[in-house]
């Protein structure tokens, strides 16, 4: 059985660190080095830089900064933002990113993560998968940095992903985050059972226990946070170490 990942989240936007909530109201909060450094420091499993801008700018990704990242990161890194086509995949690996998330484009070329997971090998695939609750109930898939609605369920398009060679998905509720009040258990548990890839929870992490929450009862394989480390005292080694008190298997 595979380790349990606690993956701290960094979102990047006119060249900081932001914090935003629900997708919006983002406000600057720091620097892109000194946050890799930290948790150099702090046996963090995966790290996960999005650019949240890139797409909505139509840019393709920052590569030289990506560069520069890479070079000081000494722990796994997902890179998102702006990925559009097999050669932004290409350059992001080239330039030090171990595995590349594409977020817009699967919608507008799904065929993409089909060639990305032959050229390069699904472990370096990763669908990141937005969605909101509707007034109905049921939950909607959003692209463009969560201003475009699809029409898409998150079920569905978790299974065509996964039939095209994705790794894994990276499923953010945007209700839920920057909000520090728990993950969108019911979002994640009906992506998680519906798939056989792994499924990262990300988006309303606060506590040790919303981590717990995500992995048992909404039977993610990894749990993403961006406040709660940020802004907080918790530490992803804490959390494993909560996580590995509550009989959870986690890298220690």
């Amino acid at each position: 059985m595979l380790k349990v990942r606690v993956m701290p989240t960094l979102l990047f936007k006119n060249f900081g660190l932001v914090k935003g909530i629900q997708f919006n109201s983002w406000r600057r909060v720091g620097s892109v080095m000194q946050a890799v450094k930290v948790y150099n420091m702090r046996e963090v499993d995966e790290l996960v830089f999005f650019d949240i801008g890139a797409t909505l700018e139509g840019r393709n990704p920052d590569f030289e900064t990506i560069d520069e990242i890479a070079d000081e990161c000494f722990m796994p890194l997902t890179v998102g933002g702006g990925v559009t086509g097999i050669e932004d995949v290409r350059r992001l690996l080239q330039v030090g990113a171990d595995k590349v998330a594409i977020n817009t484009a699967v919608l507008l070329k799904p065929e993409l993560i089909l060639l990305a997971a032959q050229e390069f090998g699904s472990q370096c695939v990763v669908v990141s998968i937005d969605a909101k609750r509707q007034l109905d109930g049921t939950y909607e898939v959003f692209t463009h940095a969560g201003t475009q609605s699809t029409g898409k369920d998150p079920v569905a398009l978790a299974k065509e992903i996964e039939a095209l060679g994705a790794g894994e998905i990276l499923l953010t509720s945007i209700d839920c985050d920057g909000m520090m009040t728990g993950y969108d258990l019911e979002l994640i548990k009906s992506v998680s059972y519906a798939v056989s890839i792994p499924v990262i929870a990300s988006g309303g992490a606060g506590t040790y226990d919303h981590l717990a929450l995500a992995l048992v009862e909404g039977g993610a394989s990894a749990v993403a946070g961006a406040s709660m480390f940020h802004f907080t005292q918790q530490t992803p080694l804490e959390a494993k170490h909560f996580l590995n008190e509550q009989g959870i298997n986690v890298r220690l």
